[in-house]
């Protein structure tokens, strides 16, 4: 829900409370508190963490080889636009391959604003292009994942309850890594309820993935509970929240036969592909920003 719409669905609850017949339907009235309460609630938690730091995880689909290189075109897209801002990024888990692309990236980007700025980027992106891994140099089309989540401010809490959670250990892997194969430090965290899953594995100590694994997973539930909440005032369906994530991409990053960079949300484009993949990004979150406060 855009922010002027949770104050003016606020402002008409709170009509409605100083209203005589407002408790003739206890029932009802509770839900109408609650509701009320919820999107309070989100609008501060939304303000506080739109400044902070943001977690940002790309998933190469199907598509082998060239999907897992354009994950590692977007991760460094995105390093690069961090680098404009001077904002740091840090990795928190990589499963890299043999050609610098990544099966799957977790890295935090770390500097003031970043999640505000960051935070529409999360959806699918496609790539087209001539297939560098395709001796008959044949166009492909690739897609990529990419989810991005919040630091939690301090007061923001989310319980997580041992009996809920299956935390295994494995060797941290990754190029470059200083533990490969020499002791179990990285984790991986599902949440059995909602079998959201977290890795972390860069950390030197199996205690501080574990640490880093538990806050990101937090931050994962929290945004998921922030969206069913966004739908259920929307009155949506709450099964439309878990549909599947690769049903339909924002972006396209067309190389071949032309050049274009195109949002499918806003149809804001650019041709300049060279630079959109090396960090020049702002134009499309701008587009975005407009759209969401208007």
């Amino acid at each position: 829900m855009k922010s002027e719409e949770a104050k003016a669905r606020i402002a008409e609850i709170q009509s409605a409370m100083e209203k005589s017949d407002f408790w003739n339907d206890p029932a009802a009235a509770q839900r109408l508190i609650k509701e009320m309460k919820d999107l309070e609630a989100a609008a501060e938690g939304a303000a506080a963490y739109d400044r902070g730091n943001a977690t940002l995880s790309i998933l190469a689909g199907a598509g082998g080889d060239d999907a897992e290189d354009f994950a590692g075109i977007l991760f460094r897209m995105y390093q690069g636009y961090a680098a404009k801002k001077g904002w740091q990024v840090s990795f928190i888990d990589e499963n890299e391959n043999d050609h610098g692309g990544f099966r799957s990236v977790t890295f935090e980007v770390k500097g003031k604003g970043a999640y505000g700025r960051l935070k529409h980027e999360a959806g699918v992106h496609r790539l087209v292009r001539i297939s560098p891994f395709n001796a008959n140099s044949k166009r492909q089309t690739s897609f990529a994942l990419l989810e991005v989540l919040p630091e939690l401010p301090d007061g923001v809490g989310v319980e997580l309850k041992s009996e809920d959670l299956d935390i295994q250990f494995a060797r941290s892997g990754g190029a470059g890594g200083q533990n490969v194969n020499k002791r179990e430090t990285a984790v991986r965290i599902v949440h059995i309820p909602t079998n959201l899953s977290v890795h972390a594995s860069t950390e030197r100590s199996q205690q501080a993935n574990r640490e880093r694994a538990m806050s990101l997973l937090k931050s994962k539930i929290f945004k998921r509970e922030e969206e069913i909440r966004e739908r259920e005032v929307k009155g949506l369906s709450i099964a439309a929240t878990t549909a599947n994530e690769w049903g339909s991409q924002i972006r396209s990053y067309v190389l071949h036969p032309y050049k274009l960079v195109k949002d499918h949300r806003t149809d804001y484009e650019e041709h300049n592909t060279d630079s959109v993949l090396e960090g020049g990004i702002d134009g499309f979150i701008d587009a975005m920003e407009k759209i969401k406060v208007s």
